[in-house]
């Protein structure tokens, strides 16, 4: 293992353009907090690029038992301080093994789980925040049943061809089921790629 390089491990393109863009904003969103839970790791890329890049965040990167090798041999081949061993987590498998955070990050995630696991995501989410946390998801969504580009609806449909069970969601059924967890939105930012940063934070009435 500590022969391995970068290029030994799993690549995502995705990962490598939205990198980036995702991280500008972490830079503001993220001021103050100490801890944040990465849910669908997947490749590590984001966990390492973020790491490295916030510092003074400890990164918790998780993912299901058969994802966990190729993020666990990223993370450890990294040896970065404020980045530890990944967390197993399936959203499906409650209540999930971990504590509180800060913040919750997952990208291009929601669209690859089914419906009952979005729903169960939203169900268990805010057992997992500390007070005044926030939650941040990244992907594509539709608004009011609709796509937002020609592109994000192809891309739906090769997702369904890929999984029935995947699929572009509703930003409408998302934000409602946030606010049954209760969170709050406070942003829906804008990416490239057809792509949005949905913000939620923790507020009066969330789960204490």
């Amino acid at each position: 293992m500590a022969n391995e390089s970068e290029s030994d491990f799993p690549f995502s393109q995705a990962c490598e353009n939205n990198k980036d863009p995702i991280l500008a904003h972490l830079r503001t969103l993220l001021t103050g907090c100490q801890s944040v839970l990465e849910i669908g790791g997947g490749t590590g890329q984001h966990a390492l690029y973020f790491a490295q890049s916030l510092p003074y965040l400890t990164w918790h990167s998780s993912d299901v038992a058969s994802n966990l090798n190729d993020l666990a041999r990223r993370i450890m081949h990294a040896s970065l301080e404020n980045l530890p061993e990944p967390i197993r987590l399936d959203v499906d498998h409650r209540p999930w093994a971990c504590g509180r955070f800060d913040a919750v990050f997952t990208a291009n995630s929601l669209h690859i789980m089914s419906e009952n696991s979005v729903e169960n995501f939203f169900a268990e989410i805010s057992d997992h925040m500390n007070a005044q946390a926030q939650l941040l998801v990244y992907g594509p969504f539709k608004y009011k049943g609709e796509f937002t580009t020609p592109s994000n609806a192809s891309f739906d449909e090769w997702l369904k061809e890929r999984n029935p069970v995947s699929g572009v969601r509703d930003f409408e059924w998302i934000n409602a089921l946030a606010q049954r967890a209760g969170l709050r939105l406070k942003q829906d930012l804008s990416m490239p790629a057809n792509n949005q940063l949905l913000v939620w934070d923790t507020h009066s009435s969330a789960k204490s």
